[in-house]
Formats: C-alpha cells, sequence, structure tokens
C-alpha cells in the first residue's frame, strides 16, 4: 500500500518557524518495508491538488483540526482510507469520525500495525485505542522520511507527559503519567545525530533532579547545544543550571503563565505559585542562559491592567523571546469545562467556526470584554517584538552576547516578529461550513 503522512499547517502559508515533528520518523520506522511511503510538511511546503494513496494519514491538533477536516474532504476517493490520530483524536474522537474512516486515539505507536494490517485485509475499524504500556526506548526513528532541513535543528524527546496538571494544558488529555527515556538512550541517539543544535520538546525536561543530572553529566561530552522547557521548580536549583550550561544548554523555555497569584492558583500552576519570578530570573542569567517566557492572560482574577504589568515584567526582565496568549479553552480541559458550564464560550467549537480567527477570544472574560484580550495581547506582542524593544532588550543584557546566544536572540526575535502579522486574525484552516460549530 501506499500511506501518505500529513503534517498540518494551520493556515494556507508556508512557515517560518517550523520544526522537524517527531511522529512520523517514529511511524516510519514501524512501517513494514513492503509499504511506500511519503511525507508532506504542510508548513514547509504547498500540497498537492490530489494525493493518489491508499491510506492519507493527518495527526490532529485542536488548532488544525479544521484544516484536517477541510483536507479529508478534499482527498477523500472512494479507494482510499483517511486515518487521523494526535491530540484532538483523544478528546474528540466522534467529531473525528465524521471526516475519516478511523480514528488512533492515543499514541499511535501502540495501533498502528494492527490498523495497517487491518487495512491490508479491507476491514479497518472506526476507533483503535491505545495504552501507555509501550516503554519508549522501544521506539526508534527512521528520519529518512524528512525531505526538509528544518534549518539543521535536531528535535528529540526524553518523556511523554508532565508532572503537573494546569487546568489549561491540553497534556492530561493524551498522558495520564509520565514515561521517560534513560539518560544511556538519549546519549546514543544524540551520539548518532548529525545536528549540532538540538531542542528537547518534552513539556517539562525536569522530573526529578537526579535524572535530570545524570542526563546532563552523560550528553556533554558530545558537544552539542541545546534549548529545552523546565518548570519554575528547577530554575531555583543552582547546581541543575550548572549542570545543564555544562551540558550545552543555551535557552531554558518557563511558563511564567501570570504575574497574579489568584490567576495561578486558578490554573493550578502549583509550582509556580511560591516563586520570586525576577530571583528565578537572575539565577538563570548567572548561568548564562537566554529565557523564553510564555504568559497566558484573560484569568478570572485579571484585570485590564494585567496586559501593562505583565509587558513591563517581561522588558525590565529582559527576556530573549516571549509568548504572550490569551488563554484558550481547549476541549478536554478542566478550564473548557467549567467555562461550558458557566455559559462563557463564544463558539460551540472554536476550532470549528468559520467566524473564529486566530488570536482572537474563544470565550467571555469576567473582567474584561473579548475585544479587550485580544488587543491587549496583540498590543503586547507588537511592542515586544518592534525594532526599538528587541534593541532594548538586546544591549541590557551581556547574556544576550555569547557567540550562540546573540544568533538565536535574533533569528527568534526576527521570526517571531514576522509570524505574529502572517497569523494574527487569519482563518484557522479555511471555510468548512460546519452549521453547528457556533
Amino acid at each position: 500500500m501506499k500511506i501518505t503522512f500529513i503534517r498540518l499547517n494551520m493556515f494556507e502559508h508556508i512557515s517560518s518557524d517550523a520544526m522537524k515533528p517527531l511522529l512520523f520518523s517514529i511511524i516510519k520506522n514501524l512501517t513494514p518495508e513492503e509499504h511506500e511511503i511519503d511525507f508532506i510538511d504542510e508548513r514547509v511546503e504547498k500540497l498537492p491538488e490530489q494525493i493518489d494513496s491508499d491510506i492519507i494519514a493527518f495527526s490532529v491538533e485542536t488548532f488544525t483540526a479544521k484544516r484536517a477536516y477541510i483536507l479529508a474532504k478534499k482527498y477523500r476517493t472512494d479507494k482510499n482510507i483517511i486515518v487521523m490520530g494526535g491530540f484532538h483524536a483523544c478528546v474528540m474522537p466522534d467529531e473525528i469520525l465524521k471526516y475519516a474512516d478511523s480514528v488512533i486515539i492515543g499514541d499511535a505507536e501502540d495501533s498502528w500495525g494492527e490498523f495497517l494490517a487491518d487495512c491490508a485485509a479491507g476491514k479497518p475499524r472506526k476507533k483503535y485505542i491505545s495504552g501507555e504500556s509501550r516503554p519508549l526506548e522501544l521506539l526508534h526513528e527512521d528520519r529518512s522520511v524528512y525531505k526538509h532541513g528544518y534549518y539543521g535543528i535536531g528535535v528529540y524527546q526524553i518523556s511523554r507527559g508532565c508532572k503537573f496538571n494546569c487546568d489549561f494544558c491540553s497534556i492530561k488529555t493524551m498522558y495520564k503519567c509520565v514515561r521517560r527515556k534513560s539518560a544511556e538512550v538519549i546519549y546514543e541517539e544524540l551520539r548518532q545525530s548529525r545536528e549540532k543544535i538540538i531542542f528537547f520538546v518534552d513539556d517539562n525536561l525536569f522530573y526529578d533532579r537526579a535524572s535530570a543530572i545524570e542526563l546532563f553529566r552523560r550528553i556533554a561530552p558530545l558537544k552539542k547545544k541545546w534549548a529545552c522547557q523546565i518548570s519554575m521548580d528547577a530554575a531555583r536549583d543552582d547546581e541543575l543550571l550548572t549542570e545543564m550550561k555544562k551540558s550545552g544548554c543555551f535557552l531554558v523555555l518557563m511558563g511564567f503563565e501570570s504575574l497574579n497569584p489568584e490567576s495561578l492558583g486558578e490554573m493550578h500552576k502549583t509550582a509556580n505559585r511560591s516563586a520570586d519570578f525576577e530571583e528565578v530570573i537572575k539565577r538563570i542569567y548567572r548561568h548564562r542562559l537566554l529565557i523564553y517566557g510564555t504568559f497566558v492572560l484573560g484569568c478570572d482574577g485579571d484585570n485590564t491592567d494585567v496586559f501593562d504589568r505583565t509587558y513591563e515584567f517581561a522588558v525590565k526582565n529582559k527576556l530573549a523571546v516571549t509568548n504572550f496568549n490569551p488563554l484558550i479553552p481547549m476541549p478536554g480541559t478542566e478550564v473548557y469545562s467549567r467555562m461550558e458550564e458557566q455559559g462563557r464560550l463564544l463558539y460551540k467549537r472554536w476550532w470549528l467556526s468559520d467566524r473564529y480567527r486566530y488570536g482572537e477570544t474563544a470565550f467571555q472574560p469576567k473582567n474584561m470584554t473579548p475585544e479587550q484580550l485580544r488587543d491587549g495581547c496583540l498590543k503586547m506582542r507588537t511592542d515586544f517584538y518592534s525594532v526599538r524593544c528587541v534593541l532594548k532588550r538586546l544591549f541590557s543584557n551581556p547574556v544576550n552576547f555569547l557567540p550562540m546566544n546573540l544568533l538565536v536572540f535574533i533569528l527568534a526575535n526576527i521570526i517571531s516578529h514576522k509570524e505574529i502579522h502572517r497569523k494574527q486574525g487569519q482563518l484557522l484552516g479555511g471555510i468548512l461550513n460546519e452549521t453547528d460549530a457556533d
């Protein structure tokens, strides 16, 4: 059989911030050699008008769900099979089955072989439900599936799942526990990699102190440069930060989320509630690391002054990169259930609406209008990535002028500036004409 994998984009344009996806190289390795494989990444290449394949497979996130459904309609024939998986499939499998022949719920690696066997027999089932029992060490990649260079940046994963349970986050909808690879396995994967710059895509690289230090010491001899996401408890640990820097870390992505203790409590962001953010930032800078800070605005504890306060905090503390995000009620999360129960959702399913635009508000905030939340976040993003602010942050922090850091700072700010104006206000996916989405 011929199989086409499609990595979806939110919009119909080429992205400048696309990173190498992990899933498809793993699935390629699990696919028997008698099958012909093609991979198309819509973020970096145009899709063809027709796809002549026996199976077309989409990995679907909530922000790309409408795009998946539109393309499923476009590419469906009476001779092919459309299958979808991913995070969105875990919470909305019945919705997906309106557009796909089969849905894989959970990690696709656990069900892929069974799905292919059923397709070969001409009897694919509607639903395939995977567990979380397969050790990650058993999953190997075949990176020959990728045709694009992705800026020479390698993407690796040490763990799946997160030890925290923030109410706005969709991670727990797919992973109920945390599974990890050993330091030795990661060492071997990186040793065989030709890429010199690595991004660990784990939702939180720091699971416990002992395993983190073991990992950093093990990979240090490889002389790779890498970035990762960490939680606030890791950022307060000087020994941990020392070992990270020694092993090649140059940037940490951290979810500050809010400066408002009430909002942090609403999010269940327990690791942040007792943190002195400015002291944490100073400690990270002492270890000569860049900071990518993320913030969520529009919680019930937020008033309209939250925009200026958060922006001033990010600039004052010289954050290299930021995301100022309006709170998004993701299906399957506590915040979505709460908004739905309180009648505060502006759309029945915002991700399918032909009215909802990227960057807009999908719910009724408590202490501001939806328009104030949208415009406040956009102004923060625009101001933060203005030439004046970029130069101010660049020259006010000596950490930025380390050779690797300077390159990353400049490229990240150029790309972020560009993507803000390309994405804001765009219709997700295209026109679906889903009558009950609004």
